[in-house]
């Protein structure tokens, strides 16, 4: 399937991305945003949002969520035990689902499906609770087009499976190295995956994610019509 060009998806930095539908519905994957280092100061007012995904609860992936979601009253996704904390923080307009479950919201279905990752929310005294697995999502926009967000997660053997499954057009994949896979393992996701459009997370925030999309495309040259973007925080990719 050719990508479509009414499709836009914006790096705000780190591992938080901002997704506009063909039909113009904005979606915001991993609310890091007004405390991102990485995310451009034009950006942390993230406006209009009508569902915001959550893959996992470190603070990098979650620590503005329930600013955001109280300031845009948007519909928050994740799994159960993390819909539940954000539930006794006062946000109610949630739509909790587990690994290998679909829904559809703000007109586009979403399936959570695997990573392999830690899941602890840090509380505000430090101390930290249980939030569910680590997951990953395949979104399929309104013309079925669809984008793997796989969120923190190292490199493992059924990204093979979500490719067959799920057929992915985008796979939005970290390479940081030391949190997440680097770019060593994300060329073996890449070709398990089978997605022609890769777009890599999670890397250049600290200095300590040393992985680099220069790197991932060395790794991936020897695959026919694969695409890596090297964007900046702030850039889109259409």
């Amino acid at each position: 399937m050719a990508i479509n060009r009414d499709l836009a998806i914006q790096w705000l930095g780190h591992g938080t991305f901002k997704l506009r539908t063909p039909e113009s519905k904005n979606l915001l994957i991993d609310p890091w945003v007004m405390n991102n280092p990485a995310c451009p100061a034009e950006l942390k007012s993230v406006g209009a949002l009508d569902a915001v995904l959550i893959t996992h609860g470190h603070f990098d992936h979650i620590y503005d969520a329930v600013a955001i979601a109280k300031q845009s009253g948007a519909t928050t996704v994740g799994i159960f035990e993390l819909c539940n904390w954000l539930g006794r923080k006062g946000i109610t307009n949630t739509a909790d689902m587990n690994k290998g479950g679909t829904r559809e919201v703000a007109g586009v279905r979403i399936t959570m499906v695997h990573a392999d990752h830690s899941c602890g929310i840090t509380e505000d005294d430090g101390s930290i609770v249980y939030g569910g697995e680590a997951v990953g999502y395949v979104v399929e926009v309104e013309n079925g087009t669809r984008i793997y967000f796989a969120g923190d997660t190292n490199v493992f053997g059924d990204m093979r499976l979500i490719g067959e499954l799920y057929r992915p057009d985008v796979a939005i994949l970290p390479i940081g190295d030391l949190y997440t896979m680097s770019p060593y393992e994300a060329a073996s996701a890449v070709r398990m995956l089978g997605a022609k459009h890769v777009i890599p997370s999670h890397w250049g925030t600290f200095p300590a994610l040393s992985g680099t999309p220069d790197r991932l495309c060395k790794l991936t040259a020897d695959v026919p019509g694969l695409t890596v973007y090297q964007i900046k925080p702030g850039e889109i990719v259409t």
